[in-house]
């Protein structure tokens, strides 16, 4: 069987790419940029017309749409990635008599997501009737998924807001996914047309998260409520930033749950689905428990040191009284003029790295804090030695910060 997988660089569409290949099909990848042999160029925001589907579509035997996305980069990508673009290629099956299965979500939620998803579904089903079938999957775990990266980064944390508000969820894992669209490609009925495919196991925000850490191998983490209002909050934040998956939109969708019947999928497959707590293979815990790590200790670094030295500043610029600022480097043989010359510059030196540590950060600017950090606390331990034996330990708390900035060090990539 030939098939035309639409999507088959993103998340489901390799996993599908991979489950028909082992089934003995030939995959035609439509792919927004070409790197194999046989790949067809797609963009699902121009692509918007049957006639240019249709020359695609000579020797196919099933289309698969796996395209979507989690958030608009332009205003109006909903409309074309999820509704305008599939409804073409679904009209280009029809006039070339292809059977069409569309990847769609779960969920009742009115959110412009699902909105435009519902609107694909159902221009597949008016278009094709029995020859499409509409694919629901639940909330979809896989190692290499950008929302299950994001999940196993809060799960993570050691620190938790138990989330009042947030609905119910059944994840599946990929794998399963990808078999269900191989049986439906292979011919498999589905009543109705439309298989939803919700994951086994019906979790609440807290057991959720508590199976994902287990799968880190995690300890358990320190539980705080978090209200409804403190989470809407910090998703409208959230959504300002480029590239954040939580956003008004994610927030209201996961307020109002991803739940369903899981036996119709199980029916189809002839086996129980994936459990959660399966997930997390045991051999991919550990790189998997560092990259979830990884995602919030550089931004939560960050924002302390950037905090450290804008604390420095300020309190050097007046919070602390001047005049006692200026005792501490009389030790230095400084005073009137000279003194106050240099109290000014450590102001400016102390607000340039809180600067560019938001928005410069790198390799060179860590080593040249550390640097300046050791020169500090050099010069002090020399000409103030009382701070070295100061019960609040102000100069032996600085070898936190340096480890710190080591390790910001140690991680950075090459350009």
């Amino acid at each position: 069987m030939k098939v035309l997988l639409c999507g088959a660089d993103g998340f489901l569409g390799r996993h599908i790419a991979a489950a028909l290949v082992a089934r003995g099909h030939q995959v035609v990848r439509g792919v927004r940029r070409a790197r194999l042999p046989g790949d067809v160029l797609i963009d699902y925001r121009i692509d918007t017309a049957a006639e240019i589907w249709e020359a695609r579509m000579p020797g196919i035997d099933v289309a698969i749409n796996a395209v979507g996305i989690l958030r608009e980069s332009r205003s109006g990508d909903f409309d074309l990635i999820h509704h305008r673009a599939p409804a073409a290629l679904f009209e280009a099956c029809r006039r070339a008599g292809i059977r069409a299965i569309q990847l769609s979500a779960l969920g009742t939620t009115a959110t412009a997501y699902l909105s435009s998803k519902r609107a694909a579904d159902q221009a597949l089903r008016s278009l094709l009737g029995e020859q499409g079938v509409v694919l629901r999957p639940g909330l979809v775990f896989g190692n290499d998924g950008d929302s299950t990266r994001f999940f196993l980064m809060m799960a993570s944390l050691p620190v938790q807001g138990d989330l009042r508000g947030a609905g119910d969820v059944q994840p599946i894992h990929v794998d399963d996914v990808a078999a269900l669209v191989v049986r439906v490609a292979e011919g498999a009925r589905v009543a109705g047309g439309i298989l939803e495919a919700p994951g086994p196991r019906r979790l609440g925000y807290r057991e959720w998260m508590a199976t994902y850490r287990d799968g880190l191998q995690l300890a358990p983490p320190l539980r705080i409520p978090l209200p409804a209002w403190a989470m809407a909050a910090t998703a409208r934040l959230a959504g300002l930033v480029p590239g954040s998956l939580l956003t008004p939109d994610t927030w209201a969708m996961l307020r109002a749950g991803n739940t369903g019947d899981p036996g119709p999928a199980q029916a189809l497959l002839g086996r129980r689905l994936t459990p959660p707590h399966r997930f997390v293979a045991a051999e991919a815990a550990e790189w998997l428990r560092l990259r979830a790590l990884a995602q919030w200790r550089r931004p939560l670094f960050i924002v302390v040191l950037a905090l450290i030295w804008l604390a420095s500043a300020l309190l050097s610029a007046g919070i602390f009284p001047v005049a006692s600022s200026l005792a501490l480097l009389a030790p230095f043989g400084l005073s009137g003029p000279a003194a106050m010359a240099v109290l000014a510059l450590a102001i400016v030196a102390d607000l340039s790295m809180a600067a560019l540590t938001v928005w410069r950060p790198g390799r060179r600017l860590w080593q040249a804090q550390i640097a300046l950090i050791v020169g500090y606390s050099l010069l002090v331990a020399w000409k103030l030695p009382m701070f070295l034996i100061h019960p609040f330990g102000p100069i032996l708390k600085n070898l936190a910060v340096i480890v710190l900035l080591v390790e910001l060090w140690a991680e950075e990539r090459k350009p």
